[in-house]
């Protein structure tokens, strides 16, 4: 929760607590069999070192700025989240023993092209994750993570406020 909060709060420091928090849940993830969310927590963690280079990069002083998503970068968006889908529930249905393979594909590229958006700083990835959570907390009650699925419900909420306040920041135009 810990890492939501801070990047609600526009602050680098989310990717470290986010290293701990994505450790500790690609196990859990594959302990439950949701191997695209254990997938998706090993992004997390290669995301997290990236957002913390991205986020930090200062040319004289200024950060990556907080920007709408552009057409062309929805258009990316969009094709990257329908190739992450097929391959996601072909491999899971194919070479797994997932019982949830569509699901779990599903909940992961949605979150996958959402956090892709965030380390651009992109208002809207907020948007993207919250679909992704709407998924994501019937399937994780499905699967008995009652706990990670009241987790998500507060993500959810925490969303709400961070693309409202990211939309602020936006406006003026502050890091």
């Amino acid at each position: 929760m810990l890492q939501v909060v801070l990047a609600l709060k526009n602050k680098t420091l989310n990717f470290y607590a986010g290293i701990v928090s994505v450790s500790l849940y690609t196990y859990v993830f594959y302990d439950v069999e949701l191997y695209a969310e254990s997938l998706l927590n090993g992004y997390y963690l290669i995301v997290s070192v990236a957002g913390i280079f991205l986020w930090s990069k200062k040319e004289k002083d200024k950060f990556l700025p907080i920007t709408k998503t552009k057409q062309l970068e929805w258009i990316k968006a969009l094709a990257l989240f329908i190739g992450l889908f097929i391959i996601l529930a072909l491999m899971l249905k194919t070479y797994t023993k997932s019982n949830v393979p569509y699901a779990d594909a599903l909940v992961t590229a949605l979150a996958w092209v959402g956090t892709w958006l965030m380390i651009h700083r992109k208002l809207e990835h907020w948007w993207v994750l919250n679909l992704s959570n709407t998924f994501a907390i019937p399937l994780f009650i499905y699967k008995e993570l009652e706990l990670t699925a009241l987790l998500t419900l507060i993500y959810f909420v925490i969303a709400v406020l961070g693309y409202f306040k990211w939309k602020q920041s936006m406006k003026l135009k502050q890091p």
